[in-house]
């Protein structure tokens, strides 16, 4: 359909159009026409719109059949409630907040329950309104059934477009694209090119959430799911890694060394061959492990220095820092093998799980579903903040039909539905094109049943050419056509349920008026700025929390484990809920147009690197756990009081630009330099430093690097990609 003679904008929505049409068509006439049943028909060619023109569930059409199949019992348990509570207003109104609620916040579950969790609502709103009949529930379940059943047919047959690649097929391609740097790295000139740099660059943006379908983002709750997340996450690393390994033209690197990376190059492969066909790679994965324990055993083998000074205090400096990025790269791949193979093989794994970091590999799925959900209910959560505001507009909508008797009371509710956004400026400017819309459809409306009057035949012929046109058109004209089509739409289908007159454009007109109304009121009361405050707020709290573990790690690790410091799990725990909420905002974030000129109390927003943010929490998380690993050496004085003391400054920035992003009245306004001094400190060498020095300072340095970015606003290539849930 996308061949030439249609625009490429209109193809997916045209294939779609088609696909409910013909069901919405086909189930009307068969219900009103064939079998004389007007509320069949009704809720045949409604469940269709429901699901397949209100619902954006991403994904094929096959994806797409495949989510109504499983959503078919929830859309006859919202039929039954609707049915039975419509009866009394109270039980009506009750039912809307609780249902609404309910479905609006199935969206922490990933994009295709948000997707579906529109069409879900109408199919409770729909048996809400008159008549209230509870003996006609079966032939509204048989309606329903009928079209949701034709429907999942014509996706999965009809035009159900191109499967697009599929995350775990890119994670796999970006694996490969390490593995073949890694073995470039580990043979002479031991460097990378441009080309290959770019090439790494290339791989890590194929992974990103924006360019990643929505269907096959891996963001559901689930433990596939999530390891597929923290497949694509430790994959990003490890290539950023291997393009910041350190690289002195005429040294080449130690035997230990190369034969780390040769091994990080086989386990890359080995977990590529896992993403495509399933195979293990428990066998690279221990050989990678053998390897990188060791390079770590011999930076040791030198003796201890007199002073106090750790073993390995005798390698040259240059040789330590390269050690140091050298295990961060192993550990960066033995983590992508780790995931690769949950996602792919589940609890038949047979890599070694660490409990810490794949916590979820053990957890039950509803265990897993409670994590998420307890995760988002608090008021900080925009899945939480989101689901209060559209389930107290859809109630207010509902009471007020009730109270005053709204004629087509349904609309109105529809129209709340439909245009409540999540920040007032949208909400507004969504609110005059809707108006615009329906007026200009109400016109037409008008015009046409004065024309054409009780004539049902005229409308049977127009309805399917025009319901066409209206979800082919609405969505790529916008909200302004799509209301107005879809005025015009709803008239010719009322007009065949019951004699029309010209006044259902006037009630059409109201309903949309009476729904808007309450969408803006409650757009304006509930979190009317949408999820730019509260990004700000969720990035600072993740960088006070990461500045706490910051403080912690470097203190343990200069005391030689013998300081005390907070339960390592504790913090993590604390860090990784930080995580969840500032990512979910995020999210968010990208689908809000920016507020009030940018700006927030002083932060101009597109200026802040969002993604720097968010990988500075996991960089902390990653590298705490690393370095806490028994047993823990002394530094020696000079180290230990290096690293301690960069550790407070580099935890000292994070809660400066945690200040900055989100101040409070006594905040100083002076502005946040973008290098700190600090940064100097990084190329000091204590003398007879250990190891275990050089592997801190290699974390505390990239951790820096990524608040510098966040104060300048302007990532860097390799921390360009975008970061998707790992530990909610």
């Amino acid at each position: 359909m996308s061949a030439g003679w249609i625009p490429a904008a209109y193809a997916a929505p045209g294939r779609r159009a088609l696909r409910v049409t013909v069901v919405a068509a086909a189930g009307f006439y068969l219900f009103r026409y064939g079998l004389d049943s007007p509320v069949a028909a009704t809720y045949a060619l409604f469940g269709t719109v429901a699901l397949g023109g209100l619902s954006k569930i991403p994904g094929t059409g096959r994806q797409r059949a495949a989510v109504v199949l499983h959503a078919l019992p929830v859309c006859w348990l919202l039929v039954v409630i609707g049915t039975y509570l419509s009866v009394r207003t109270w039980s009506a109104v009750t039912g809307m907040f609780v249902v609404g609620f309910a479905l609006a916040f199935s969206a922490v579950g990933g994009p295709r329950p948000a997707g579906a969790a529109p069409g879900l609502q109408l199919l409770y709103i729909l048996p809400s309104f008159p008549p209230y009949d509870p003996a006609s529930l079966g032939e509204r379940l048989i309606g329903t059934t009928t079209g949701l059943t034709l429907f999942i047919a014509a996706e999965a047959l009809i035009l159900p477009g191109p499967a697009p690649p599929t995350y775990q097929e890119r994670a796999a391609q970006a694996a490969h694209t390490a593995a073949r740097r890694a073995a470039l790295l580990a043979a002479p000139p031991y460097a990378l090119t441009g080309a290959d740099i770019r090439a790494i660059h290339e791989a890590g943006h194929a992974l990103r959430s924006l360019t990643v379908p929505e269907a096959e983002r891996p963001a559901g709750p689930g433990m596939r799911d999530r390891a597929l997340t923290h497949t694509g996450l430790a994959t990003r690393t490890l290539l950023n890694r291997l393009t910041q390994l350190p690289v002195t033209p005429g040294d080449p690197p130690g035997p230990a060394v190369i034969a780390v990376l040769n091994a990080v190059a086989r386990l890359a492969t080995a977990t590529e061959s896992c993403l495509r066909a399933g195979t293990s790679p428990a066998a690279p994965y221990q050989e990678l492990v053998t390897a990188r324990a060791r390079l770590a055993a011999s930076s040791a083998t030198a003796p201890a220095p007199t002073d106090g000074a750790g073993p390995g205090a005798d390698f040259p400096p240059a040789e330590l820092r390269r050690h140091a990025a050298v295990l961060e790269i192993a550990d960066a791949a033995l983590t992508m093998a780790t995931a690769a193979d949950l996602a792919v093989r589940g609890r038949q794994a047979s890599v070694e799980v660490a409990a810490g970091r794949f916590w979820y590999a053990s957890a039950w799925a509803p265990s897993l579903w409670w994590h998420r959900i307890r995760g988002h209910a608090e008021r900080r959560s925009v899945f939480f903040q989101n689901a209060v505001r559209i389930a107290m507009a859809l109630t207010a909508a509902r009471l007020v039909a009730g109270v005053d008797t709204l004629p087509h009371g349904f609309w109105a509710m529809l129209a709340t539905l439909t245009l409540t956004r999540t920040t007032m400026d949208e909400t507004w400017s969504t609110i005059r094109l809707a108006l615009a819309g329906t007026l200009a459809g109400a016109l037409v409306t008008a015009g046409t049943l004065v024309l054409v009057g009780a004539d049902t035949t005229v409308y049977a012929v127009l309805l399917p050419l025009w319901m066409l046109v209206a979800f082919t058109v609405g969505p790529v004209k916008g909200v302004g056509w799509a209301q107005g089509m879809f005025t015009v739409l709803v008239a010719l289908v009322f007009a065949q349920l019951a004699p029309p007159t010209w006044q259902l454009a006037e009630v059409r007109m109201l309903d949309v008026l009476v729904g808007s109304a309450i969408g803006a009121v409650f757009g304006l009361l509930a979190w009317p700025r949408g999820a730019h405050d509260e990004l700000c707020r969720a990035v600072a709290g993740l960088l006070r929390r990461a500045a706490e573990i910051v403080v912690a790690t470097s203190a343990s690790v200069a005391g030689g484990g013998a300081t005390a410091a907070p339960p390592a799990a504790t913090c993590h725990r604390s860090l990784q809920h930080a995580v969840i909420l500032a990512e979910s905002a995020y999210a968010q974030f990208q689908s809000e147009p920016t507020p009030f000129g940018g700006r927030r109390r002083g932060v101009a927003l597109p200026e802040v690197d969002w993604q720097a943010t968010l990988m500075a929490g996991h960089h902390t998380l990653w590298g705490s756990e690393r370095l806490l690993e028994p047993p823990l050496t002394g530094l020696g004085p000079a180290a230990a009081e290096s690293a301690d003391g960069l550790g407070d400054r580099v935890a000292g920035r994070m809660l400066l630009v945690s200040a900055a992003l989100d101040p409070g009245g006594d905040t100083p306004t002076a502005p946040l330099p973008p290098l700190d001094p600090a940064l100097a400190g990084f190329a000091t060498e204590p003398p007879g430093a250990p190891r275990l020095y050089y592997s801190t300072v290699s974390w505390l340095g990239s951790l820096m690097t990524d608040l510098s970015r966040i104060a300048r606003g302007g990532p860097g290539p390799e921390h360009s990609d975008d970061v998707t849930t790992v530990g909610s």
